[in-house]
């Protein structure tokens, strides 16, 4: 049932996107088309669903204070805390170099579709967040990490495939010439910013 509760506030109540609007530059960006906001949307969940299980591993066997017990008792006491931000990072870049060639090799249309976004997810603030977020909350096992970065993936996969079919159905609109593109784009994401408002109210 715990794992259910991170899953669902991973998606809605914390969504990466609207409750916390982190990873907007690629959002804004790919979401032309629904099908690039797809390709995406599930480099993210990849991602998120590796990277910060590595980083929980990471954060309790190796970085923070008696983590390292596990080598030796004179070890008991090192705090390897101050590295959690480049240690992150590293492990982000690896994978998002993985996926970056994975989909390089299996669909080169969309790798050429999402362009210089794809290797940019290793900047992308909702991946960093997701690590810094489980280290902030300390799960208790690998187990809820894992769901978390999932959760998270799926929260912002939803939200970039809800504005690209929105912004795909608002072509044939008449939207005032001061706010096509990016204009428009900012009031729809404000508006479904404060929808998902109504699912903090839900008590897991």
């Amino acid at each position: 049932m715990e794992y259910i509760n991170i899953f669902v506030k991973g998606i809605f109540i914390e969504n990466m996107i609207f409750a916390y609007f982190l990873g907007m530059c690629s959002y804004l960006a790919v979401s032309k088309t629904v099908k690039t906001a797809m390709g995406l949307g599930l480099a993210v969940i990849f991602v998120l669903g590796i990277t910060v299980p590595i980083n929980y591993l990471l954060e309790n066997y190796v970085l923070k204070e008696g983590a390292l017990t596990w080598m030796g008792a004179e070890y008991a006491t090192m705090d390897l805390s101050f590295l959690s931000f480049i240690m992150f990072i590293a492990v982000i870049a690896s994978i998002v170099q993985l996926v970056e060639m994975i989909v390089e090799k299996f669909a080169p249309a969309l790798y050429g579709a999402l362009g210089i976004f794809l290797p940019l997810i290793a900047v992308n603030c909702s991946i960093l967040g997701g690590a810094l977020f489980m280290q902030e909350r300390q799960y208790t096992d690998i187990g809820q990490a894992t769901v978390f970065g999932l959760g998270s993936g799926v929260g912002w996969w939803l939200a970039i495939i809800a504005i690209a079919a929105i912004r795909e159905k608002i072509r044939y609109s008449h939207v005032p010439a001061p706010l096509r593109g990016l204009g428009i784009t900012f009031i729809i994401t404000g508006l479904m910013g404060i929808a998902f408002m109504s699912f903090m109210g839900i008590d897991i």
